[in-house]
């Protein structure tokens, strides 16, 4: 209970002064995000400020460690919405480690591809993941999509956590522990580019880690849910392309949510995908299409009967 009045304050704080006209009674939207300089942030920010606009409800994002948390926060009722990485969302679902039972979770759209960055910097002799033992890494926050690949990569690579000094930091927190100095690498799954990690390369000149040998293990291993894809040369000051893993990200809600509401959320994200993409570049890859390719997780209902109302 505590941790569903402080999320709800959360949204409550977030929205004072923008709801004018919201609807007396009504609950408050809660947006599970993720760390203040990711992609998932900033996308629910400015969905939770659409929807504020566009349905007359009090909507928010809160802060959270990613993915698995925000699969929780979800299946609970204590978000209406939360960001996650596919195979997070596979894991939810089956009720795979590190869930202790499946989560009645359902999908309202897939969103954009995260591209997974292991950050060093630019001077670096680190050049393949073997290369980390030893070395002061952060795998990602604890409850993060980005802790899961982490570990899967590593495992890929025939690395053992345990040979590593490794640092369970969220992204905030991964970005300025390499600038200070405190780290060697870190792991993220995000959004290209990540708006902390631009920043970061004002002050600290970085480059991403090659994950050919991996990419495949992953592939053959999971289903498919991960697939090679390319940080192109320019991304990040780099002068190289490099070669990384590429995994979906879903926007989730619970199962029990209202249809006519997730209607109104799905016709909202696609209606001012433009608006939310004018701050969020991420946002201009939700494509009517691809949306609905979700699997191993069902559409909602509500977010069914948008796609067969207005099919792209």
């Amino acid at each position: 209970m505590r941790r569903v009045l402080a999320v709800l304050a959360a949204v409550v704080v977030a929205a004072t002064g923008c709801l004018d006209g919201a609807q007396p009674g009504a609950a408050p939207v809660v947006v599970a995000g993720g760390g203040t300089t990711g992609v998932y942030y900033a996308y629910g920010d400015r969905l939770a400020g659409e929807l504020a606009r566009q349905l007359g409800v009090e909507a928010g994002v809160v802060e959270t460690a990613g993915s698995v948390e925000n699969l929780g926060l979800v299946a609970t009722g204590e978000a209406l919405l939360g960001f996650t990485a596919a195979d997070a969302a596979a894991d939810a679902v089956a009720g795979r480690a590190p869930f202790r039972a499946a989560l009645p979770i359902r999908a309202v759209a897939r969103l954009y591809d995260d591209l997974v960055h292991v950050v060093v910097p630019a001077g670096s002799d680190v050049t393949e993941l073997a290369d980390l033992r030893g070395r002061r890494v952060s795998l990602g926050a604890v409850g993060s999509g980005t802790e899961v690949i982490a570990r899967r990569l590593l495992a890929a690579a025939g690395v053992d956590e345990s040979e590593l000094v490794a640092d369970p930091l969220g992204i905030d927190g991964s970005i300025a522990a390499l600038r200070d100095g405190a780290l060697d690498a870190f792991f993220w799954s995000g959004g290209l580019p990540t708006p902390g990690v631009a920043e970061l390369t004002r002050t600290v000149p970085i480059r991403l880690v090659d994950l050919t040998p991996e990419v495949g293990v992953l592939s053959r291993a999971y289903d498919g849910v991960y697939r090679q894809a390319v940080v192109p040369a320019g991304s990040y000051g780099m002068t190289e392309p490099v070669i990384t893993l590429a995994v979906p990200n879903f926007l989730v809600t619970g199962a029990e949510a209202d249809d006519a509401l997730i209607a109104e959320v799905t016709a909202t994200l696609f209606g001012r995908r433009a608006a939310i993409a004018d701050e969020v570049a991420a946002a201009a890859q939700l494509n009517g299409r691809r949306a609905i390719y979700t699997g191993p997780v069902d559409l909602h209902p509500g977010a069914l009967r948008h796609y067969r109302e207005r099919k792209p």
